[in-house]
């Protein structure tokens, strides 16, 4: 959903683009001011698709800039708006991979980073694929990164966006968000990878947008997109962002499987009927979604970030802001993410920070 993915253009416009998310402008960004042991949310003025990854003591972060992939490192997540970034890739002015760069995700696979990330040639309706690159240095913001090379669905030359991985039962998969051919339905699919670059053997669909709260905005298409994984206990957990990213009831649904099963078997997933992450205008969050997750520095907590915008109706632009939030575990091992917390409000750092 990711998704930043994704300027600001009026909402009458976004709500007819049917599906196409919108590249935000990039803003300039004023660090929130951290008081002692606290920060306020949101992170950044605008950062739509937040993704986080750890390795060595630092955090890794991206989101969607419109223009760009662009890193950020830094050893606190509090801290995040004075980080170091790098642009690590700028697009071509024309051709497969110039446009509507959306949900950027770094990870750590076999020895080497790899960014996941949405393209197309501009039209976003029909044109958008997966592409990775990939980089050996130990440090992601340093060495040399390849082009991007896309990540192929086998026998599936489909609208495809949101990539991230799922490592179960000593192998890897991909899920991401795709289309079926014909429709213009945003639903949640699953691939085994032969290699941290490339798919093997068919697709299998593991959710697609059949309640009324996944299924908001106007002459758009309906939405199960920005899947995550997080996993607790004896279980296994996509986190998904459901409905347009135009409606502000934009939010965040969940599937849970055994950490045993094998997660082609959609059978073996169960989708929980309400929404887990929904808005909050009290504390100014419309359209919740589009998440990563991340422990605290010394481990003891689990964090949850995201997007959101400030007010209502202002859909799927640069206007999108992240924040990060704790959540806790229930008795069954299922999340427990609350509701978004205030912004412009000291709240405690991550542990360990």
């Amino acid at each position: 959903m990711t998704s930043y993915r994704h300027i600001y253009l009026a909402t009458a416009l976004v709500l007819g683009l049917l599906g196409c998310k919108k590249e935000p402008t990039p803003v300039t960004v004023t660090p929130p001011t951290s008081i002692s042991n606290t920060f306020v949310n949101p992170l950044l003025n605008s950062g739509a698709d937040p993704w986080v990854t750890q390795k060595d003591g630092f955090y890794y972060y991206m989101h969607t800039t419109g223009s760009n992939l662009t890193l950020w490192k830094t050893a606190k997540m509090s801290e995040l708006g004075s980080a170091v970034s790098k642009v690590i890739w700028t697009p071509p002015s024309s051709g497969p991979t110039s446009r509507d760069i959306w949900a950027p995700e770094l990870h750590f696979l076999d020895g080497k980073w790899y960014v996941y990330f949405t393209a197309g040639p501009g039209n976003c309706c029909g044109g958008q694929r997966l592409w990775v690159m990939e980089n050996a240095a130990p440090d992601p913001t340093a060495g040399t990164w390849s082009s991007p090379t896309q990540v192929v669905v086998p026998g599936q030359d489909l609208w495809a966006i949101d990539a991230t991985i799922l490592e179960q039962n000593g192998n890897r998969y991909m899920l991401w968000s795709g289309q079926e051919v014909g429709s213009d339905q945003q639903n949640l699919y699953i691939g085994r990878m032969a290699s941290p670059t490339a798919l093997t053997g068919p697709r299998v669909q593991l959710s697609r947008p059949q309640f009324a709260w996944e299924q908001f905005g106007i002459n758009t298409p309906f939405v199960n997109e920005g899947p995550q994984v997080v996993k607790h206990g004896s279980k296994t957990f996509i986190v998904y962002s459901a409905s347009h990213c135009s409606s502000d009831e934009y939010a965040l649904g969940l599937l849970a499987a055994s950490s045993t099963a094998d997660p082609m078997n959609a059978a073996a997933w169960t989708k929980t009927p309400t929404p887990v992450f929904t808005k909050d205008p009290a504390d100014r969050a419309f359209g919740p979604g589009h998440n990563a997750f991340f422990t605290s520095k010394d481990g003891k907590e689990d964090w949850i970030i995201y997007h959101a915008n400030l007010a209502p109706n202002q859909g799927c632009g640069g206007a999108r802001n992240p924040r990060m939030q704790k959540f806790e575990w229930n008795p069954d091992d299922t999340p427990n993410f609350s509701t978004p917390v205030p912004t412009g409000t000291p709240l405690p750092r991550p542990s360990g920070e």
